[in-house]
């Protein structure tokens, strides 16, 4: 479904963004795959090693814009072209509004709204040249429905859905898709850390009665990757299991 499609996926060492990764390289895509530290993609790069598939890893912190701009360049130099990009890289917390820490709040802002919409700015000037794209943010439920507990996160993901809106209306005459994913209740590492304290009762919420996979988030990048959703663009596709919140 990918075949020869250029990607960048950000924050692609682990849970969702390693799920993406596998589920492109399955499908023929060549792959510019994120993470924060050098190794951190060493797992993932050893599991198509002996393959045709084609991962350049490029480590980049997301807020560092200097960084970001190099990356862009050597996408450009190397291959001419940007065909998809995942913004996936994101950070989480768990604050009530009374105990919110606004240190992390800014942080979290910077990594989850104002790095991704850089990164789109930047993988744009590849896409109008060649007039074509796709651009998926990774966004979450509570950003939609909110949540008790996840005030800050949720503003921060509210802010990447309404970006991804804005961004689908500007770039739709330039044939470039903007749409976002929104995961539900998603069985990563992260997720399964706090599962045990914090949201044991929340399968009682879902109603398949369980945790997602991130493979299933991947494969509905996937579909928003490739010319199966050709026509559709600033859409928040929820991957929820019917999450109730």
């Amino acid at each position: 479904m990918l075949e020869n499609k250029v990607c960048l996926i950000t924050g692609a060492s682990k849970g969702i963004g390693k799920a993406i990764v596998e589920v492109f390289a399955e499908n023929n895509a060549i792959i510019y795959a994120n993470a924060r530290k050098e190794g951190d993609l060493d797992d993932i790069l050893k599991v198509f090693e002996n393959t045709q598939v084609e991962i350049i890893p490029v480590y980049f912190d997301v807020t560092d814009f200097d960084a970001i701009k190099s990356c862009i360049l050597q996408i450009k130099k190397t291959h001419k072209r940007l065909d998809v990009l995942v913004n996936n890289a994101g950070m989480v917390t768990y604050e009530i509004l009374g105990m919110i820490n606004f240190d992390k709040f800014r942080e979290m802002l910077k990594v989850n709204l104002v790095a991704p919409v850089f990164i789109m700015q930047m993988a744009t000037k590849l896409m109008l040249r060649q007039s074509s794209g796709s651009i998926i943010n990774i966004t979450s439920k509570v950003a939609v429905e909110g949540v008790k507990g996840q005030l800050s996160y949720s503003a921060t993901k509210g802010g990447l859905n309404s970006a991804t809106l804005s961004a689908a209306k500007e770039l739709s005459s330039k044939n470039i898709r903007v749409n976002a994913v929104a995961p539900g209740m998603i069985g990563s590492e992260r997720l399964k850390n706090v599962m045990e304290s914090k949201f044991k009762e929340k399968l009682n919420d879902i109603g398949f009665g369980r945790l997602g996979t991130p493979e299933e988030v991947a494969k509905a990048c996937l579909f928003l990757a490739s010319d199966h959703s050709s026509y559709m663009t600033g859409q928040i596709i929820e991957v929820d299991g019917d999450l109730k919140l």
